[in-house]
């Protein structure tokens, strides 16, 4: 991290007072900060460098209401806690003052004595925009000056970030994407990992890329997910100019970019923002409602003001300054409920007797609606585990605002049946088909994503049944009906080529694997599943429509075998889908289809060049004029052993 050297700040006979004159704060400010409606609050608290009167310096402002006394304490002026007092903006619990001569890459913390029992703390900067690299704490004074190259992607994102676009998102954890072992294993900068990230996904065809967490965090071991710089992308890859320089890049090859943002809890480190005043200021007071029994952490008061300010105006700051393009809200249904991980009587009812959490569902809306206000070219994603309904439906009808939410139930039912012995596997069909009875109740990503292959999961490879070639062929098929259903796509990396072992965030991925064998098979068969996805409107178009999916067949649990149709909007052409999940192949096997003429094969999981045993069906056939399941028209097939194929037919 460039900071200036010790020996160019001021000592601490030269520091000079705080200077109360110069300010950034209006009573507009303190207005709507206080009555949660400021969005943009780090254009005013936090540190801003200035220049007034030909004097040079940086102007501080905290929210501390209940302080009796607050400084700011760093490396120029030697850790002081008396030098640099700040002062109370009336009412509204900020603190506020200037001090010349601290710039651009000077080291900071606030030093806070409570007005209760005479508490004292040193507190980074809530509001800051860098930080020391962990596991040092300080925040750093800085700037946001970049100039940006992304104006093409800028320009004409929203149609890449819409419902009827084709979404496949390349989930990745910047710390283990790729690491350097020949220097200690270290990780890899925001400038280096640009162009090989970009080059990637752009090659394996992915539309989006979405990172775990990259807010600052003091525990690496939390993968981010215990944030306490809610403004500061983490200094661990480098500046946010170089983050800048990340998602810049992303852009220009035509990559959008999506951020995990964690609203739902933060750490408990000393100086983070809890208790931040002495007080439970971010925080509920009461452990049944501000302590999270799962993660050791404290949950946002969602009802306080200000903090609603807070929390808004960290997610429109990703979007106005980073340029994002999307956020996954981590553990929404963790917000939702009161209950969440409690046992009767450690958890608090609402005001009507209910387990909802009515304050969480009202920043949730209002987060959404400002979100969507601000940018309506981005999308906000939900990952929520329950049956909370509308989620991703409008606020105004008395949904939660979402633009998209998780699918976890796909998730888990595809995963438990992928993970039995085929010759089981007919008694468990209703948990292929299952999800077409809630699939266009909620605007869907289908995820398989990091928490998969983590605390003892395995890997999706290794969690496949049988020998090395069947627990390929059975990956390729689960890749394969990801692509097939309605609803966008989302892939943790690592998946793309059969990562054996589970994702270590200390560890790089294995790329060695993909260098050849059925790895490399693996991985040729995801790419060319993102380009047949995003090449053809029936697989995207109406990804959240019911009329973009069709069964042929769901009833063959004797053989494993599940047919449908997607359809695109002008439904002149249609793309045939056939999943065997056995290793027997079936042939000849007939299947309905909705036109005559000729099927052209797209795709065959059982290509050799994906590491198949080469069976299929010769590029295609014409439609036999036999009806046959419900269907004007049929094929007589070959299906592969544990296959995916893709047929297109049309009208001409």
């Amino acid at each position: 991290m460039s900071t200036e050297p010790s020996s160019n700040h001021p000592s601490r006979k030269e520091s000079s007072p705080v200077l109360s004159t110069v300010s950034l704060l209006s009573e507009d400010d303190f207005y709507l900060y206080n009555e949660g409606s400021h969005f943009h609050i780090y254009d005013k608290l936090g540190s801003h460098v200035v220049e007034k009167n030909g004097v040079r310096g940086t102007v501080f402002a905290v929210w501390a209401p209940n302080a009796e006394k607050v400084t700011v304490i760093g490396d120029f002026n030697g850790w002081d806690r008396d030098l640099h007092p700040l002062v109370p903006k009336g009412k509204s619990g900020i603190w506020e003052g200037f001090i010349p001569g601290v710039d651009r890459g000077m080291i900071y913390k606030y030093f806070i004595k409570s007005r209760y029992d005479g508490y004292c703390v040193e507190k980074a900067d809530p509001v800051a925009i860098y930080s020391e690299v962990p596991p040092r704490t300080a925040s750093v004074v800085w700037d946001l000056n970049y100039s940006w190259n992304d104006q093409e992607w800028m320009k004409n994102r929203a149609s890449k970030n819409s419902r009827e676009a084709p979404v496949s998102i390349y989930e990745v954890h910047l710390g283990s994407w790729r690491r350097v072992p020949e220097e200690g294993n270290r990780m890899l900068t925001y400038r280096e990992l640009a162009p090989l990230l970009a080059d990637y996904a752009s090659r394996l065809g992915f539309t989006h890329v979405e990172f775990m967490p990259i807010m600052e965090h003091p525990f690496s071991g939390s993968w981010g997910y215990q944030t306490t710089g809610y403004f500061a992308p983490t200094s661990r890859h480098g500046s946010p100019q170089d983050f800048m320089y990340l998602v810049d890049h992303l852009h220009q090859k035509g990559i959008g970019v999506l951020l995990d943002w964690v609203p739902s809890h933060f750490p408990m480190d000393m100086h983070g923002l809890n208790y931040f005043d002495g007080t439970h200021l971010y925080e509920h007071a009461d452990p049944r409602l501000g302590y999270h029994p799962d993660w050791s952490s404290s949950i946002f008061n969602y009802g306080r003001h200000e903090v609603r300010s807070f929390l808004i105006s960290s997610a429109l700051y990703w979007f106005r300054h980073y340029h994002i393009d999307g956020l996954r809200v981590d553990a929404v249904a963790s917000m939702l409920y009161l209950d969440y991980s409690r046992q009767g009587g450690d958890w608090i009812p609402n005001q009507y007797g209910g387990r909802e959490n009515l304050e969480a569902i009202g920043f949730l809306r209002r987060l959404n609606e400002e979100v969507y206000r601000a940018h309506p070219d981005v999308q906000m994603f939900a990952e929520e585990s329950t049956a909370w309904p509308m989620v991703s439906r409008p606020a105004s009808v008395g949904g939660l605002g979402f633009g998209f939410k998780w699918d976890m139930g796909w998730m888990h039912d595809m995963l438990v049946y992928m993970c039995r012995d085929p010759i089981h596997r007919k008694y468990h069909h209703g948990d292929l088909t299952f999800r077409m009875l809630y699939a266009f109740t909620e605007n869907f990503v289908l995820p398989l994503s990091h928490d998969e292959v983590v605390h003892g999961k395995g890997a999706l490879l290794s969690k496949m049944p049988g020998d090395d070639w069947l627990r390929f062929a059975n990956l390729r098929v689960l890749l394969g009906d990801l692509f097939s259903q309605a609803g966008k796509k989302l892939l943790f990396m690592g998946g793309e080529f059969g990562q054996w072992r589970e994702w270590n965030h200390d560890q790089s991925l294995d790329w060695h694997l993909a260098e050849g064998g059925f790895h490399r098979g693996l991985q040729e068969w995801v790419g060319d599943l993102n380009r047949l996805y995003r090449s053809k409107p029936a697989l995207y178009e109406q990804d959240c429509e019911p009329a973009g999916y069709e069964w042929v067949d769901f009833n063959d649990a004797d053989q494993g075998v599940i047919s449908c149709l997607r359809w695109g909007k002008d439904r002149r052409s249609a793309i045939l889908i056939v999943c065997n999940f056995t290793p027997v192949s079936r042939t000849p096997y007939r299947v309905g289809t909705a036109f005559p003429g000729f099927w052209k094969e797209l795709l065959n999981s059982d290509a050799r060049i994906y590491g198949g045993s080469g069976m299929g069906n010769c590029g295609g056939f014409n439609a036999d004029h036999v009806p046959y399941q419900g269907k004007p028209y049929s094929l007589n097939l070959t299906l592969p052993p544990l296959s995916i194929l893709f047929f297109e037919g049309g009208q001409g």
